[in-house]
């Protein structure tokens, strides 16, 4: 079977739920474009601001297009075979990430635009409210973790392919420190010189295929520069990333996360045209299996694990983060959110899909040559064979890929420590520049303390501390989507009093949260006993353990919301329009 008939019969399964229940979901929703959203009634030029649906898909797709769309099918894929990966994302996206993501924005602009847990304490109770933000501080401190050790890993050692060619780790953090300075530069011009939007973009694009070219020429190689070995380097390499977050958390948003944000966002489009058009012309045939088997050697089993190790791409609770945080601000009219939120998670759905062609076209063999699985490194010789197709040099192509990759994950690492700092004065009472600092300083020292100890498996062998973390993230992750459904099911049923609240919200909801807490109570089983008996938890195993409380003590907090409900006098039952 080829991979372009797999490409194109899942392109058409995600266009064809675009079409059809993207518009249920609009007449369902009875989206309204006659209805003034916040950002125009509470319009005030710097955070609410009505936006052009072209630009805020792509400020939106960036945000929550992060590396998890393609580690985890990549990890997924290898694990299980393509074909459970492949049908997870697809029924996933449509059905339940899509209408996660779909139905939280349109929550939060419901709500003069705030947050999906101040919309959680309405419908459900203050405590319900501060259970949910502790709940996202915990597993917003594992998103960066995961996200922060795996680009680092990208920025150390040496990858020769099999023409010969070297494409250095130092190289690619080269390109990619160049990459967060062209930003910098671009929003300083746009600010003190006039420089138009369409001119910068017109100039700083170009210049981004340069930092690319030009990083494996001045590789930034810590292991040389210090004389350390790749794992030191990597830590080394973790600790900047880290202090980079503590710095990007705090600097106003024009002159770092709004230009990256606007150049990542061609990025991301550029980086899934190239997929298909290598897809289209490349005439690869596929060589891995599609399906291994519904345990893997380690002892995973598909239920749960495949559906949270296949987290972003299919359902991510990080979405409505994005999509309740910044995107709602920004909707310039509320049918503006099926194109934006239904349809950029159904674009990750298809960047999830090219990240997993890339394990497709390989054979069990020659992974098992590069070292087992490596989903950046993966992710790089994929997408530089599709490029090789129109003509892009081997090396040029893994260098974009990886750049790429990076790329997907600033914006995410950006967007979790500011949102970490947000929630954190939330809870603490923090005020001011002191609490700011105090706040952003704790949401990035916890991850530190994570990344920079070594971190080891089952057997005591040292592993990066990503895929230690990477399990805990995904599960983490799904749970709070299973949670923000909750809130948004009794939101819905408090409101319209329909039987499809159910079968639309309902069941994603009931999905996601038994596949979560089932994962996460496998993990914190493991984490707790061993052959011959309990032993003393891990950090990760306690949090597990704190995060299945926090999902149990808000799972009494809806059961109590619809009783409070169902014992109401049946006049106060008046749904109230949208």
């Amino acid at each position: 079977m080829s991979l372009l008939l797999v490409a194109f019969l899942s392109a058409l399964f995600l266009a064809a739920g675009y079409k059809f229940y993207g518009a249920v979901l609009s007449r369902l929703f009875r989206l309204d474009s006659a209805v003034a959203t916040p950002s125009i009634s509470q319009q005030d030029g710097i955070d609410y601001i009505p936006t052009d649906p072209k630009y805020l898909l792509g400020q939106h797709f960036s945000a929550i297009a992060a590396a998890g769309p393609i580690v985890g099918p990549i990890l997924a894929g290898a694990m299980f075979g393509w074909l459970p990966a492949l049908i997870w994302l697809l029924v996933g996206a449509v059905f339940i990430g899509g209408v996660h993501d779909f139905s939280a924005l349109v929550a939060s602009v419901r709500h003069k635009a705030r947050s999906i847990a101040e919309v959680i304490g309405e419908h459900m109770s203050r405590r319900a409210y501060l259970l949910f933000l502790a709940f996202v501080w915990l597993a917003i401190i594992y998103i960066i973790v995961a996200f922060t050790d795996i680009v680092a890993s990208s920025f150390v050692g040496v990858q020769e392919l099999e023409n010969g060619v070297k494409v250095s780790g130092g190289g690619i953090a080269t390109s990619s420190m160049l990459y967060l300075a062209l930003p910098i530069i671009m929003a300083l011009l746009m600010k003190h010189t006039g420089l138009k939007l369409r001119w910068a973009t017109i100039i700083f694009l170009p210049l981004i295929g340069v930092a690319i070219w030009a990083g494996q020429y001045i590789p930034l190689d810590l292991a040389s520069i210090f004389s350390v070995s790749n794992p030191q380097a990597a830590k080394t390499w973790d600790v900047l990333l880290l202090l980079y977050c503590f710095v990007a958390s705090i600097v106003p948003m024009w002159i770092l996360l709004q230009p990256r944000g606007h150049l990542g966002g061609y990025f991301l489009f550029v980086a899934l045209a190239g997929g298909l058009l290598g897809i289209i012309f490349g005439a690869k045939s596929i060589e891995y299996p599609a399906f291994i088997g519904f345990t893997t050697a380690k002892g995973d089993t598909l239920f749960p694990m495949l559906f949270i190790t296949i987290a972003c791409g299919a359902c991510s609770g990080f979405h409505a983060l994005v999509a309740s945080g910044t995107t709602s601000k920004q909707l310039r009219r509320e049918t503006d959110a099926r194109p934006i939120a239904y349809g950029a998670m159904l674009l990750e759905a298809l960047v999830a899909i090219i990240s997993l062609c890339c394990v497709m076209m390989l054979s069990p063999a020659v992974i098992a040559s590069q070292g087992g699985v490596k989903p950046n490194l993966i992710y790089g010789l994929g997408m530089s064979s599709f490029l090789q197709t129109v003509g892009i040099p081997v090396a040029f192509g893994i260098c974009f890929a990886l750049l790429a990759f990076t790329t997907f994950v600033y914006d995410t690492l950006d967007v979790s420590t500011r949102l970490g700092r947000y929630i954190l004065q939330e809870l603490t009472g923090l005020k001011g520049n002191i609490g700011r600092y105090a706040a952003t300083a704790v949401t990035v020292g916890v991850p530190m303390l994570f990344v920079t100890r070594t971190t080891t498996d089952a057997a005591g062998n040292a592993i990066p501390a990503w895929r230690a973390f990477w399990n805990l993230f995904g599960a983490s992750n799904q749970l709070l989507a299973a949670l923000t459904l909750i809130g948004i099911t009794v939101w819905l049923y408090q409101t319209y009093k329909a039987k499809w609240v159910w079968l639309v919200t309902g069941l994603p909801m009931v999905w996601m949260f038994i596949m979560s807490t089932w994962a996460l109570a496998k993990l914190s089983k493991a984490g707790l006993t061993s052959p011959t008996g309990w032993k003393t938890p891990d950090a990760p195993t306690i949090v597990a353990v704190i995060l299945l409380a926090l999902a149990a003590l808000l799972l009494i907090e809806m059961l109590l919301a619809f009783y409070k409900m169902h014992s109401q006098p049946a006049k106060e039952l008046v749904a109230k329009e949208p």
